[in-house]
């Protein structure tokens, strides 16, 4: 039998699903977009001497100035370890700076340093590169409708594991770059 040429080819179903993941097409869909995302952001984020993620870390500390390295930890929902290892590279490249809170000498302080501040226009140029490769080809419409979905998907993706950091809630504050609906989209760094 000839396949039909003419029709329509969904692009995220062309390859056939791993067994395993049969049962979530989407959610496998989301997985491969997810590596594919942070492989792109880590390319161009590389030129600036940074890995992906610590340009979110970053952008916390430019939002919002010096904070405790346990309620930055807490603000990026990162493991301990991953944010210590973090913030030593950021140390030693210029970016950060740590020094104990003078309110609890058993705390430490974390602030962005004056040097990272030429940093920061270089990571939202690298955002917008991104942005722009990852919704090539989508017109304005579908890119407001595509975060209206992804903001529903988070928000039922946050109701599932107990909540999300920096998403406001009963227990929780609005962090610095997440609105308190979910319907709206988030803006990038």
């Amino acid at each position: 039998m000839k396949a039909d040429s003419t029709a329509p080819v969904d692009p995220v179903c062309t390859d056939p699903l791993p067994g395993a993941t049969l049962g979530g097409p989407v959610s496998h869909a989301v997985s491969r977009i997810a590596r594919l995302h942070r492989i792109a952001a880590g390319k161009l984020l590389k030129g600036l001497g940074l890995y992906p993620g610590q340009e979110l870390l970053m952008a916390h500390l430019w939002a919002g100035g010096a904070v405790r390295q346990s309620e930055l930890i807490k603000a990026v929902d990162l493991d301990p370890s991953t944010v210590t290892k973090m913030l030593q590279r950021l140390d030693q490249a210029g970016h950060v700076r740590r020094c104990p809170d003078p309110a609890d000498r058993r705390a430490v302080l974390v602030e962005a340093t004056e040097d990272s501040c030429a940093l920061h226009a270089s990571v939202r140029e690298a955002w917008s590169v991104l942005e722009e490769h990852t919704l090539a080809g989508l017109d304005p419409a579908e890119r407001t409708e595509l975060a209206r979905l992804l903001g529903k998907v988070e928000a039922n993706l946050c109701q599932e594991t107990a909540g999300c950091p920096g998403v406001a809630g009963p227990d929780r504050h609005e962090g610095p770059d997440r609105h308190e609906d979910p319907e709206r989209p988030v803006p990038t760094a």
